[in-house]
């Protein structure tokens, strides 16, 4: 295909430049002044000679076929047929026995799940790699998640409050071991019924709601309380539990509607080698006067999602970006540059959409130091927006997000977010 778009935009070239000298004829045939016709005929008839002789030169010739000319080797396959060893083969090693999973190890974390793993005590087979699978979180099929060599695997980007099972198997040269009992898994709550207590640890004073026209119910909240994992074997033999669950308020606090929060700081292990991390990484900047781009630890690929992110420093104007982001985007250009990302980016006076280097929607309205910038991730409608001072700032940002997203923001040294 690619060289016949070669050929045709080869002669479309020629065509061009053919039809130019006929018109050029044309009008020099009109000339009135025949000695005027004369200086140029000798020059136009050798021009025109010299055009017909290249145009049959193999231009019009076709420099593909309709045929493939395909090779088959089949030497090596014939050599392995030559060699096998039908009495060898029928003496082999046993398959796995089926892995243990360790309870004590397995846990679950906001969207997160850790499972770990090992073979039984007195196994004596070698094992060469383990396949561990869940199912969709909806009683679905299984789904291979990690085939390797290790015996401990961490799942990110699982829906919230959804119930997965898990299960895990051995391999070697000879074949596949059963599988190991069901894990069942349950991922923290994103929602809760009215007149609930909170579902995690949250100090009294930072426990106070606020409504945010246009945006829902949020929590003004800035540190990270881990949450506690909790297991428990279920009275079947074959399938175990996993409950997760956060410590509740002491205290019940009267709350109409109600949100959970999904913990999440800044990730040094997937930030640009630029960034600078403090306040737990709560707290970003960057040592370089380019753009580098700094992740949230927590994925999100289902529900509603809205968080803040404070402007704690802002010099010399610069055009920090705000959005999220798949987690192989770009760590050392502005966020939104590739297709990886949806961000909006912002200075002191207005501010840009950006998405795969597309600059759209041009919005008055900038940001100072002190000023909050909040990004609402609406995976139920697939809809991102922002606002800048509890505003909406523009329309909605972008629509049809789906996958798996993780909170992002690109910022310089001129800048502490």
């Amino acid at each position: 295909l690619q060289v016949v778009r070669d050929q045709i935009s080869h002669c479309t070239v020629k065509l061009r430049q053919t039809t130019g000298l006929m018109e050029y004829c044309l009008e020099v045939i009109k000339e009135n002044d025949p000695s005027g016709f004369l200086q140029i005929s000798d020059a136009l008839i050798r021009r025109v000679h010299l055009t017909e002789d290249q145009w049959g030169k193999g231009t019009l010739t076709p420099r593909m076929t309709t045929d493939f000319d395909l090779n088959l080797d089949n030497a090596p396959l014939l050599q392995s047929i030559h060699q096998l060893d039908f009495v060898q083969m029928k003496v082999s090693s046993p398959v796995p026995a089926p892995p243990i999973l360790q309870l004590e190890e397995c846990c679950t974390h906001n969207n997160s799940a850790t499972l770990s793993w090992k073979q039984p005590p007195l196994s004596t087979v070698q094992v060469e790699g383990y396949i561990l699978e869940l199912d969709d979180g909806n009683g679905g099929q299984f789904r291979e998640v990690y085939v390797g060599k290790e015996t401990m695997c961490t799942v990110d980007g699982l829906h919230f409050n959804s119930t997965y099972s898990a299960r895990v198997k051995a391999f070697n040269k000879t074949g596949v071991s059963p599988y190991s009992k069901t894990l069942v898994l349950q991922t923290s709550e994103d929602t809760q019924s009215e007149e609930q207590t909170l579902p995690f640890p949250v100090p009294l004073e930072r426990s106070q709601l606020r409504r945010m026209s246009p945006f829902s119910s949020t929590l003004n909240l800035q540190p990270s309380f881990p949450g506690r994992s909790y297991f428990e074997l279920r009275s079947s033999a074959h399938q175990l539990s996993l409950h997760s669950s956060l410590q509740s308020l002491n205290s019940a606090v009267d709350i109409k509607k109600m949100v959970a929060v999904a913990w999440f700081s800044f990730d040094p292990a997937s930030a640009h080698a630029d960034i600078i991390f403090s306040n737990d990484n709560l707290t970003v900047t960057c040592n370089s006067y380019d753009d580098r781009v700094v992740l949230g630890k927590t994925g999100f690929s289902k529900g509603l999602h809205y968080w803040e992110l404070s402007i704690d420093r802002y010099d010399n104007h610069p055009d920090p970006a705000f959005g999220v982001a798949r987690i192989d985007v770009l760590k050392d250009a502005m966020l939104g540059k590739d297709d990886k990302a949806w961000a909006m980016y912002v200075d002191n006076n207005r501010s840009w959409f950006m998405h795969n280097n597309s600059h759209t929607n041009r919005t008055e309205g900038g940001i100072t130091k002190g000023a909050t910038v909040g990004v609402l991730l609406d995976l139920t409608r697939r809809t991102l927006t922002f606002s800048i001072n509890e505003d909406q700032q523009g329309p909605v940002a972008f629509e049809n997000l789906e996958g798996l997203f993780f909170p992002a923001v690109s910022l310089n040294r001129n800048v502490q977010v």
